[in-house]
């Protein structure tokens, strides 16, 4: 049986590598649903569309392909690679704002449905576990200190050579803290059924190791 794995957390917790670890480990297909509301942002700032405008909005979002390079899970708009542009500063700080959008949410949530409609796969976001696959077979919820979440979106930046300074680092993730939780449409909260899983200490292999673990656990 292929299962369908939900995970959930803030900004820089380590969600996403995760969810790729284990979607090695187990053969699946990994899917980072932030990276496509990444690559709507960047597309709506390359097109200065308004935000605030429901019609621009949704007019653009007819001219819109969101997919994943198979294989190495690079993000693609509109058949471009633009998985360095889309971690950039401009998109860090716009991004939450866009996600508050219904027409938004409406447009990409069936699509990751559909991603994930045979099992098989391991998403991660904001409400995966909540709106995209409520019944999914395993929901994890990972957290981590804002000092440890810092210092990981400062080095992951660094790494991409994208300048940007520990206190413009902190600030990004409370605001978006603030605005992923408080969104009227879909915010981001804990299933009541997620297992949380505290990566403030863990090393990367104790961390994709606990969550394993939990795969294992999976009432069969």
């Amino acid at each position: 049986m292929k299962y369908t794995i939900a995970i959930d957390g803030y900004s820089a917790c380590g969600k996403s590598t995760l969810a790729k670890a284990m979607a090695k480990r187990l053969g699946y297909r990994f899917i980072d649903t932030g990276a496509m509301y990444r690559m709507i942002t960047l597309y709506f700032l390359r097109e200065k569309i308004d935000i605030t405008d429901e019609c621009a909005v949704a007019g653009a979002l007819n001219g819109l392909r969101v997919d994943f390079v198979p294989g190495s899970n690079e993000a693609l708009l509109n058949e471009e690679n633009v998985e360095t542009e889309i971690r950039g500063r401009a998109v860090s700080e716009m991004v939450s704002p866009v996600a508050t959008i219904s027409a938004v949410r409406r447009w990409i949530v069936p699509q990751q449905r559909e991603m994930g409609k045979e099992g098989g796969i391991v998403m991660d976001g904001r409400d995966i576990g909540t709106v995209v696959f409520p019944d999914a077979d395993l929901k994890i919820f990972v957290t981590a200190s804002m000092e440890v979440r810092t210092e990981r979106r400062l080095q992951e930046m660094k790494d991409k050579g994208i300048p940007a300074t520990r206190e413009q680092v902190a600030e990004n993730l409370v605001t978006r803290d603030h605005i992923d939780s408080t969104r009227e449409d879909s915010p981001l909260r804990q299933a009541e059924d997620a297992i949380v899983l505290d990566n403030s200490h863990l090393s990367l292999e104790e961390f994709i190791e606990a969550g394993m673990v939990l795969v294992r656990g999976i009432p069969g």
